[in-house]
């Protein structure tokens, strides 16, 4: 069942993402983590987004202002390592607090109060219209690198934050689309890079049946991917991104309450 629900969210999710620029990250990530602890989670997470993104950096990469990527993109490296090397800290703690119900005991670790916090904040950020309206001014590029960066190396969120940095840079939509890919691409190879270093006692190799959900919500986004760039046109998302919203809410408390991870 597992393997089922990511490829279906894989493929759905890397289908509407492809024109929305809203991140195929921000949702595959509580999905993941029903399944994997918090850590690997987000590892897991990363690999799919990455792998995607070289995907569709295939296909619309060409059309990328490479000025534009380097000046946002170049920031974002450094910052993206310091962010995974802070989840690989939080994930080699203990519980921090520990509750029992139902005849088991509870409690989150710090990798999984930080990143479920985060997550109802980001959650609760996204309902916010002056958020998905928000637009900062072209000569803050270099801060919207170190900030998307720093928070995709720690969670995997890393879309909205590009996005609100991209918005106001002139670029067409297609542009604008390539462009953010690439700059993922350079964030996503940063923090993966950190987390092999960083967590070898976690597994992150993604042997056994972390590595199946990987591959299989791999080439369930690249189908998704494939499918919209030739059958779809630009579409809007804001019941997704409502309901995304919620997902992110129940995981976020289930994460700080030690319930899931």
């Amino acid at each position: 069942m597992d393997l089922v629900i990511i490829a279906i969210v894989a493929a759905l999710v890397s289908a509407l993402t492809l024109y929305s620029g809203f991140g195929l990250g921000t949702i595959l990530l509580p999905v993941f983590a029903l399944f994997l602890p918090v850590p690997l989670a987000v590892a897991a997470t990363g690999v799919v987004h990455l792998l995607n993104n070289l995907f569709k950096g295939g296909l619309l990469g060409r059309l990328a202002d490479w000025p534009t990527v380097l000046k946002f993109g170049l920031p974002a490296i450094p910052a993206a390592v310091a962010g995974a090397w802070l989840l690989a800290w939080l994930g080699e703690t203990e519980r921090l607090f520990s509750w029992t119900g139902f005849g088991r005991s509870f409690g989150p670790t710090g990798a999984g109060l930080t990143i479920g916090a985060l997550m109802i904040l980001f959650a609760a950020l996204e309902l916010q219209r002056w958020f998905q309206d928000l637009k900062a001014p072209p000569r803050l590029m270099p801060v919207g690198g170190l900030v998307t960066g720093f928070f995709g190396g720690l969670t995997g969120q890393q879309g909205a934050f590009r996005s609100i940095f991209l918005l106001r840079s002139g670029l067409t939509a297609k542009r604008f689309i390539a462009t953010g890919t690439m700059i993922a691409v350079l964030v996503d190879l940063s923090r993966l890079a950190t987390y092999a270093a960083a967590f070898p006692s976690t597994g992150f190799a993604l042997a056994g049946r972390e590595g199946q959900m990987v591959l299989v919500g791999t080439l369930a986004a690249f189908l998704g991917a494939y499918f919209a760039s030739r059958h779809l046109e630009k579409i809007t998302i804001g019941a997704i991104r409502y309901s995304v919203a919620a997902l992110m809410l129940v995981i976020g408390a289930g994460l700080v309450s030690g319930l899931i991870g």
